[in-house]
């Protein structure tokens, strides 16, 4: 007796089902924890194995080379050898990136897009309108205040100031959104680089106050 897996009647309507970006998220988490328990060549193994069962385009190509030549005095027959092509862009889209770290609150969606465009739109000093114009391309709700989340952002460490009057991301809130979306990690991350400028606070006050008194 054979099982064969499908999708259920509530997969296959969509009746019962929570928000889309809910159970893309809770899906991409799922994932995540399962996968963060194996090596490299298991995670390989299984990403392939899904998109298999799915018929689903993967990242990896696969081209024909090699043909081996006949040799002298017996048949000609070729074999070919398959090797994966790795040429497609991988970058994710803003929409894949803000599904990936699922921020939860404004002043997270902010870093997550000053993140994204430092690094993959190559901008690393923005203005509020930038950051703005790549929330909407993500498809993320608008934000009621993007000036003040920008503003909290700042005061919260991870974003700092950038020539005229732009922003750039902090080292802690890349930090923070590198271990995104590993919540705990993401926290611990923003502790450390918080008592990290803290502590270069105190000592660049103690050089003044020691300048300072050599005048006197």
């Amino acid at each position: 007796m054979s099982t064969e897996l499908g999708p259920t009647n509530e997969e296959a309507d969509g009746s019962g089902a929570k928000n889309g970006t809910e159970r893309e998220q809770e899906a991409l988490h799922a994932i995540l924890t399962a996968l963060r328990q194996l090596d490299d060549s298991q995670r390989q193994r299984i990403v392939e194995a899904v998109l298999v069962f799915y018929g689903l385009r993967s990242t990896r190509t696969v081209s024909a080379a090699h043909e081996t030549q006949p040799v002298h005095g017996t048949p000609s027959r070729s074999h070919k050898a398959y090797a994966p092509s790795f040429t497609e862009d991988r970058t994710p889209s803003p929409k894949e990136f803000l599904l990936l770290k699922a921020p939860k609150s404004d002043v997270e969606r902010i870093s997550c897009l000053a993140y994204y465009i430092t690094h993959y739109r190559n901008i690393p000093h923005f203005k509020t309108p930038d950051l703005v114009s790549l929330n909407t391309e993500a498809a993320q709700p608008r934000f009621a205040d993007p000036s003040n989340s920008t503003k909290h952002a700042v005061t919260g460490g991870y974003l700092t100031s950038a020539p005229a009057g732009q922003k750039q991301l902090s080292a802690a809130g890349e930090q923070f959104v590198l271990a995104l979306p590993d919540r705990e990690a993401a926290r611990q991350a923003m502790e450390v680089g918080r008592r990290k400028k803290r502590k270069g606070r105190g000592v660049k006050q103690s050089l003044i106050r020691d300048e300072a008194g050599t005048h006197e």
